[in-house]
């Protein structure tokens, strides 16, 4: 089948891979001009280890691990006085977000027909497939569609309605970007915390760099997601007066090119398919940035699906039945997690 992917991040290119795999044409159609890079730390754990082993992958992953020791607690005045051990934030192996994608995309690239700096416009289907606008390009018929974009995915808005109804906030935001590594950090990282908020600086490649993150507690905001410097003013604001290295970290947030904003969220919905539409990862199950699941879900998601697609011979709703019938359980379990995890996110770690 011609199968359009929607989302070139973790879990578009997997289930390119593993649809290729099983004779199927995939293509990938993704808003950002090229493969995206930035991006704080993901983690595997358990299966997911598992299908980037099939994928033949988990060498290449394992060789650009982070290597992330335990983590300092800081006060104010940038005294240690807890540590935060690995085992809690980098489960069994931890990469860089933006290396994963590339990884994957290399993987994929040349046998998946990739369409940067576009998007699904329209989506228009029937018993014989799916005629899909797109947003620059010329329109184009498919077998069949695959949301795998993300918290706030356009294909899931399109087939399923806004997301509000399905958008559960766990009360936390968080701020993400690029900046030198000018404590010198060495593997490891610094946190500092306060009653709703906490600022993170962690090294990132070999130590040549570090990804700082600042997270604070609020009900949901009214924003324009698409305004970046309302994003930044945002943060500022919420951060202005506090202590430790926050002020320079505020200043880097100006300037950085990668800067990323948004609310850690859950999306929780009765059913992920619609006809001959999809969704896979976040745009069906997002379990949230505090579960730390969302990377192996969406691995081990694609893997599902594809091979779900295979057994039943062409038969989509089939698969898509047996797909969510694997998948529910699991994401269930991780939501949980999730949900669990904002609510002691702001506590201090045990000594």
């Amino acid at each position: 089948m011609n199968i359009l992917i929607s989302g070139a991040s973790v879990a578009g290119p997997a289930l390119a891979y593993w649809l290729r795999r099983h004779g199927h044409t995939p293509t990938v159609v993704e808003p950002a001009r090229q493969v995206r890079d930035g991006g704080y730390a993901v983690d595997f754990r358990g299966e997911a280890l598992d299908v980037l082993d099939r994928m033949g992958l988990l060498e290449q992953v394992r060789a650009l691990d982070t290597h992330m020791g335990d983590a300092a607690m800081v006060d104010g005045d940038g005294n240690r006085y807890a540590t935060l051990p690995a085992v809690i934030f980098a489960g069994d192996l931890e990469i860089l977000k933006g290396d994963l994608t590339r990884i994957l995309y290399e993987a994929t690239r040349d046998d998946v027909e990739y369409v940067f700096g576009d998007s699904i416009a329209s989506l228009e289907q029937d018993e014989t497939g799916v005629r899909v606008t797109f947003a620059r390009g010329e329109p184009r018929m498919f077998d069949l569609v695959v949301g795998a974009d993300g918290l706030h995915s356009r294909t899931r808005e399109l087939v399923f309605g806004p997301e509000e109804p399905f958008l559960r906030h766990l009360g936390i935001y968080t701020a993400i970007f690029n900046l030198d590594n000018y404590l010198g950090l060495e593997n490891t990282g610094r946190l500092y915390t306060v009653p709703g908020k906490a600022a993170n600086i962690f090294s990132a490649r070999d130590n040549t760099e570090a990804r700082a993150a600042l997270h604070f507690v609020s009900d949901p905001l009214d924003y324009d997601r698409r305004d970046v410097e309302q994003h930044r003013r945002i943060v500022a604001e919420h951060f202005a007066g506090e202590g430790w290295e926050v002020p320079r970290l505020l200043k880097e947030m100006m300037s950085a090119e990668d800067f990323y904003f948004d609310a850690n969220a859950q999306i929780v919905m009765d059913r992920w398919s619609e006809g001959r539409v999809v969704l896979l990862g976040d745009a069906g199950y997002c379990s949230g940035p505090t579960s730390g699941r969302g990377t192996s879900q969406a691995l081990i998601g694609a893997y599902i699906l594809a091979g779900e697609l295979a057994e039943a011979g062409g038969d989509h709703a089939a698969a898509f039945t047996a797909y969510e019938r694997q998948m529910r359980g699991y994401v269930t379990e991780h939501q949980q997690v999730g949900r669990e995890g904002a609510e002691r996110f702001f506590m201090d770690p045990p000594t």
